[in-house]
């Protein structure tokens, strides 16, 4: 039997093909995505349920939503949110709605490449987006997020291009590493240059009125683009330093956009380059970190991305939440979300995951993860319902237990701990039939979770099991 490869894709010879090409072929679900969130933050008529619907269709990108609305960047009260709708609620509209789109952006691209091309083009994308909401002096909500998706997307068709893996990617990456002047590049090979894709992106993705001014050709329309084009053009020049005569002359634009003396302007972007670093860390792409401007410096400090650990307070806070939440309205896919969140952040584990049936009902597999390295789990994490194959020994019986792995343990070649490190796991059940479980670990830590881990683990447990019991019946 012949096992037929995937055909090569056809070689695009203009804007036009490449923009149909990666709406089409290679991106359908981002665009798709991107132009519904679009329309609900730009329409009178759309309702907070409404958007938090469009998150919560996507486990991964309600996780990066809820940790980045518990990060001092878009909270500065420190209340801890712990449902998308309350996000939306206390932080706004045109923040979750931020959010959305660069962990979404994130998450997508970096899921189909791990080109060098395209982790410098996402550190610079971010950069900017930081940079420009940090620097706008008209600070309302709209106007904040505004500026930050505009300077994220700047480059959209760059960074879409960098995702796919064609023959023609290949060929600029090879003529770039040569040395090759980058606009020249683009011509011979792509047959037209990256914004020509952009601009084409962002109409055929009906990416907003703003976006489209910040990427048309000429003059800036208002402040607002001016200040988005000089923060994408400062997250380039800021790879090679601070200083020099491109950057100087550069600072003197962004002190007429911002109303600051250069001087003080240099230090408040390099602060704002920091933020930048604690963002990327927050949305689970540490990796940019280096490709940031003071990545030498920071490499001195504290680790950005310490081992999580309990947190008896943010514990407290998200059972209250999960309280009011099945007291209002009980909605197992947003209970789910805040016991996995819960396990993850204030439980202390470093990786969580929720498994129910599959279709055939033979076997548990993950619906929800949370924490690093649990890209394979969605296809590799399967635990038969009958506690047979390699990681049947994880299926629970009773109550949350700890689970220790025997000397034997095998476990599987896509995760090099699941199944061998201590973890904890308890049981879902539905009219007395098992139909899912949680599990946590600590990864490569090994470290054996604590009593007080345990206790709380069963707690969040709990609430899901009690949330399960009272649909159950109805």
């Amino acid at each position: 039997m012949t096992v037929q490869s995937d055909p090569e894709p056809p070689r695009m010879t203009s804007a036009q093909a490449w923009v149909a090409y990666l709406s089409k072929v290679e991106l359908p679900v981002l665009a798709n995505t991107l132009r519904r969130i679009n329309e609900l933050t730009q329409s009178s008529n759309s309702t907070v349920s409404e958007l938090a619907n469009v998150i919560l269709n996507d486990a991964q990108l309600t996780s990066q939503v809820l940790r980045l609305s518990n990060t001092v960047f878009y909270n500065q009260t420190r209340t801890q949110v712990g449902t998308v709708s309350r996000a939306i609620t206390l932080i706004g509209f045109d923040a979750v709605k931020a959010m959305a789109i660069s962990s979404l952006l994130v998450d997508t691209l970096l899921q189909r490449s791990d080109r060098p091309h395209l982790l410098k083009c996402l550190a610079r994308a971010l950069h900017a987006a930081v940079q420009a909401r940090c620097l706008l002096p008209k600070r309302s909500t709209q106007a904040l997020e505004e500026v930050f998706i505009g300077a994220l997307l700047m480059n959209i068709g760059e960074l879409a291009f960098w995702s796919c893996d064609t023959e023609q990617a290949s060929e600029l990456e090879h003529r770039l590493r040569q040395g090759g002047a980058t606009l020249e590049a683009q011509k011979t090979v792509l047959h037209c240059t990256f914004t020509e894709i952009t601009r084409g992106l962002v109409e055929a993705w009906s990416l907003g009125p703003f976006i489209r001014d910040v990427v048309a050709p000429g003059q800036a329309r208002s402040p607002a683009t001016r200040l988005v084009r000089h923060s994408v053009e400062l997250a380039r020049l800021s790879e090679q330093g601070w200083r020099g005569p491109e950057m100087d002359h550069l600072l003197d634009k962004l002190a007429e956009d911002t109303g600051q003396a250069p001087g003080t302007l240099r230090d408040q972007l390099k602060v704002n380059a920091d933020e930048a670093a604690k963002m990327a860390v927050s949305m689970g792409i540490a990796e940019v970190t280096d490709l940031l401007p003071g990545a030498g410096d920071r490499a001195m400090e504290e680790p950005l991305s310490p081992t999580p650990v309990r947190d008896p307070a943010l514990q407290l806070a998200i059972l209250q939440e999960l309280t009011r939440t099945m007291t209002e309205k009980p909605d197992i896919n947003e209970v789910c979300q805040l016991v996995t969140e819960g396990i993850h952040r204030a439980v202390g584990m470093e990786r969580v995951a929720l498994l129910m049936s599959d279709p055939t009902g033979q076997n548990l597999v993950p619906r929800r993860i949370a924490g690093r390295a649990t890209d394979a789990w969605k296809e590799a994490f399967v635990i038969p319902r009958d506690g047979t194959g390699d990681l049947g020994a994880l299926l629970p019986s009773g109550t949350p237990s700890l689970y220790q792995p025997s000397a034997r343990a095998s476990g599987i070649a896509a995760d090099p701990w699941l199944g061998r490190v201590p973890a904890l796991t308890g049981a879902l059940v539905a009219n007395g039939r098992l139909v899912g479980m949680f599990y946590a670990d600590n990864a490569d830590s090994k470290a054996v979770p604590s009593d007080g881990q345990l206790s709380a683990f069963s707690h969040f447990l709990q609430n899901a099991q009690l949330c399960l019991t009272i649909l159950s019946k109805r």
